[in-house]
């Protein structure tokens, strides 16, 4: 059943596109993010696709008096598979070029996961967090929100259908409630179970129903709002609230929740109340807009792998390229658009010839990654946590003498390694690790106490981090040992990782370093007074990085190797065996770091300088002294990476036990 076409609906897509898009590039003007809200673009896609799906079957529904599944579904396959494929497929030679083993197996994961419309699930339940740094190297991260659309393609049109034709007259009425514990949900989960929140159809619903009321509306009543003043002022009062919603919202607030109803409202304002005499309506109506609009797409698809693939080629903190990634992105997008999305829709075309190059496409991206990821296998890079999860609280070993890794993912990711040596060294640890997370609870008037609250409230993990550390200092009275092992600097210097903290930026002001390091020190000291213990704590700082972590790069060398080839590192490319160390938050863990705890804190905390292990004073090494790979990604070790630091970890510790 055909609708009758509304131009500034694309003109609403335009502007949840590129809101999206810019939000990914993270652009910068004069070191101010001004679209950290972006996000919310996702947001606008979903009160459009509730309502233009729910005004289609309706108007089927209350038409014919019948609904054809067939026809509905085989539109959706058409509109959404062959344009995601063909993105999947030109994104293969570039992960076989830029990712890592473990990293491969992830994306061979999204992947696979994408195609089944589960991708949220998957993202949702791996731990990973939107907007964090570890998400901008994944090239499918974006289609959790593909999955939540096709999911809702699923079940609701049969929901819709038995509805109305056995409970016609309380359609609305379950529409409405439907809405309403689905609001409340997201706002109750997105400070409780925040992934759960942010991933999940359940607290998406309501975004999805808003439109989906509104399409009721309209069709049972026939026709939109016919108050002409509420026409002229509404939908200007809606792009308002969108674009607040865009410049002003960020990571901070809880997302989806009651703040979300802002640019939701915003949205349904510009649907209801949109007229063709009204200026937002012309302007979301202009060829500029539509066009964008129609291509939008194919914008979402491609947009966050090119991305991805341009920061793992040239590293996260780059400025400068980001207006080329955006460029490339129109132009794969134009391609796709016109080659790919039109073509299958094209009702001239019989769907059987479009499933068939379905199943073929899926068939040899099904074989690449199989082929692929058999490859990697023979050179047995295992990453530190080795396929394994484990859950916080958990005391892995059953040795009594025991101590607490409290920590990021720098800590998690040693756990294959230490589980392994704790059976031969007779020890035991509580596992108390979250990726991501700032291990401390920043107790001093440094920082912005209502904003601390609210990060560790919005993040369920690192609000149990946090919890689960006293807990088990509590439960243990037998003085514990505690290992600290976090990317101290990386949480609390980066812009983009906690905004609370915009004043403690590193730089070359030395006086402002040893603030920073002074205000970590304390917090550790702290929380140690607050726990009641009087072992001594050992630090562990951050870890020095990769700096050679294309794995295209990686392979060349593995290949060289495995050939018998008798050749230096130097001379196989981008396989060398050592890097330079790179100046930054590297300076203040390996000079500042380790002076301050020598001095002001040694009678507390020992520090395992981290640098000194792997690196000397110019250069950090990148392969073992038995040729395998220290590093995973570009900062994370890998199984055999990880023995120096762990052995460390040990014996520091049975020292402390033997005194």
């Amino acid at each position: 059943m055909k609708l009758t076409y509304r131009p500034e609906i694309d003109g609403l897509r335009t502007i949840a596109v590129v809101a999206v898009i810019l939000y990914h590039a993270r652009i910068a003007i004069l070191g101010y993010q001004p679209f950290e809200g972006g996000f919310i673009g996702v947001d606008i896609f979903f009160v459009i696709s509730g309502y233009l799906i729910t005004s289609f079957i309706l108007k089927e529904l209350i038409t014919t008096g019948s609904f054809s599944f067939k026809q509905f579904y085989e539109r959706r396959v058409r509109r959404l598979i062959p344009a995601l494929l063909f993105v999947m497929l030109a994104s293969l030679p570039f992960a076989w070029m830029y990712l890592l083993p473990s990293s491969f197996v992830d994306f061979s994961k999204s992947i696979l996961y994408s195609l089944s419309f589960i991708s949220n699930f998957y993202f949702h339940y791996s731990g990973q967090q939107y907007g964090a740094e570890s998400g901008l190297f994944k090239p499918f991260l974006h289609t959790w929100s593909l999955s939540v659309e096709e999911q809702f393609y699923i079940l609701f049109p049969v929901f819709l259908f038995i509805t109305f034709k056995y409970f016609r007259k309380y359609l609305i009425h379950i529409l409405i409630i439907g809405f309403v514990i689905s609001l409340g949900l997201a706002d109750w989960s997105s400070k409780n179970h925040p992934y759960f929140s942010f991933y999940l159809l359940p607290t998406r619903m309501w975004e999805l129903l808003a439109g989906s009321i509104l399409a009721y509306f309209e069709i049972t009543k026939g026709h939109r709002s016919k108050h002409n003043t509420l026409n002229l002022i509404l939908p200007t009062i809606g792009l308002f609230l969108i674009v607040h919603s865009i410049l002003f919202f960020n990571h901070d607030m809880f997302h989806p929740s009651l703040y979300t109803l802002s640019p939701v409202i915003g949205v349904c304002l510009i649907i209801w109340f949109s007229n063709e005499d009204e200026l937002i309506t012309k302007i979301l109506s202009t060829k500029l807009f539509v066009g964008i609009g129609l291509i939008s797409y194919s914008l979402y698809l491609w947009h966050y792998p090119i991305f991805a693939f341009a920061r793992m080629r040239d590293g996260t903190s780059i400025e400068n390229g980001k207006f080329e990634w955006i460029i490339l992105t129109i132009i794969f997008s134009l391609i796709s658009y016109f080659f790919i999305e039109r073509p299958a829709r094209n009702k001239k075309k019989k769907i059987s010839k479009i499933l068939l190059l379905i199943s073929i496409s899926i068939s040899i991206l099904l074989l690449v990654l199989n082929y692929q990821n058999k490859r990697l296998s023979e050179f047995k890079i295992r990453s530190g946590m080795d396929g394994m999860r484990f859950d916080q609280n958990q005391l892995i070993g059953k040795s009594k003498n025991k101590f607490i890794l409290f920590g990021d993912s720098h800590a998690t990711h040693v756990m294959s390694y230490l589980k392994d040596i704790s059976i031969l060294k007779d020890i035991s640890f509580y596992n108390v690790t979250e990726s991501a997370c700032i291990s401390l609870p920043t107790i001093t008037n440094y920082y912005n106490t209502t904003k601390i609250k609210k990060f560790f409230k919005s993040r369920e993990s690192c609000a149990y981090l946090y919890k689960n550390i006293i807990k088990i200092l509590n439960e243990n009275k037998d003085e514990p040992i505690v290992v600290l092992y976090n990317v101290w600097f990386h949480h609390i210097i980066k812009n983009n990782s906690t905004k609370y903290n915009e004043d403690l930026k590193f730089n070359d002001d030395q006086e402002n370093n040893e603030r920073i390091i002074r205000i970590i020190l304390e917090d550790v000291i702290n929380l140690k007074k607050i726990a009641n213990v009087k072992k001594k704590w050992i630090i562990v700082g951050k870890n020095p990085g990769s700096y050679n972590y294309n794995f295209g790069s990686f392979l060349n060398c593995y290949n060289a190797k495995k050939s018998n080839i008798q050749q230096p590192y130097h001379e196989v490319s981008g396989c060398e065996k050592k890097g330079l160390i790179k100046n930054g938050s590297n300076y203040l863990n390996h000079k500042l770091f380790k002076k301050i705890i020598s001095s002001n804190y040694a009678d507390d905390l020992i520090y395992i300088d981290v640098y000194k292990l792997y690196c000397d004073e110019t250069f950090c090494y990148n392969f073992t002294d038995q040729n395998e790979l220290i590093y995973k990604d570009h900062h994370h070790f890998t199984y055999e990476g990880s023995k120096k630091i762990v052995n460390k970890i040990v014996r520091t510790y049975n020292e402390l036990k033997s005194n």
